[in-house]
């Protein structure tokens, strides 16, 4: 048996979703953003994650960030003529981030997260319980 490349699975994973949980924290971070660094709206990121089949040492398994982008989808327009950022007839372009949404790939990421957590800890208890065997 081993238990290393499953181990390296698992962790492949938890940086993956450690990436994706930073995303959508970024996401709801910036819900009410409206002027970026770019003097734009805030646009909502999305994470792409790809397998990882073979690989150097063709042993390797996983899965990785592949991207993280920008979602293209405009973000709603709302008359609010008071707020600083808003145009000469009072329209201001909110970000494209929808919190129910976000909420709810921040649980879908926290639930893999702890599924793959779980996952390296029963393969911890079945290495030490193989190890104490021969005692």
């Amino acid at each position: 048996m081993n238990f290393i490349t499953g181990i390296h699975s698992t962790a492949s994973a938890l940086n993956a979703e450690q990436v994706r949980l930073d995303v959508v924290s970024q996401n709801i971070a910036n819900a009410y953003t409206t002027k970026d660094v770019d003097g734009a709206a805030y646009r909502r990121r999305a994470v792409s994650f790809e397998s990882m089949l073979g690989g150097a040492r063709k042993t390797e398994r996983g899965v990785r960030v592949s991207s993280v982008k920008a979602d293209q989808t405009p973000g709603d327009t709302v008359f609010n003529p008071s707020h600083p950022h808003a145009n000469k007839d009072g329209m201001v372009r909110m970000p494209n981030v929808k919190l129910a949404t976000e909420m709810v790939d921040l649980m879908s990421a926290s639930r893999a997260y702890e599924a793959n957590l779980s996952v390296a800890r029963n393969a911890r208890a079945l290495a030490m319980k193989a190890l104490s065997i021969g005692k």
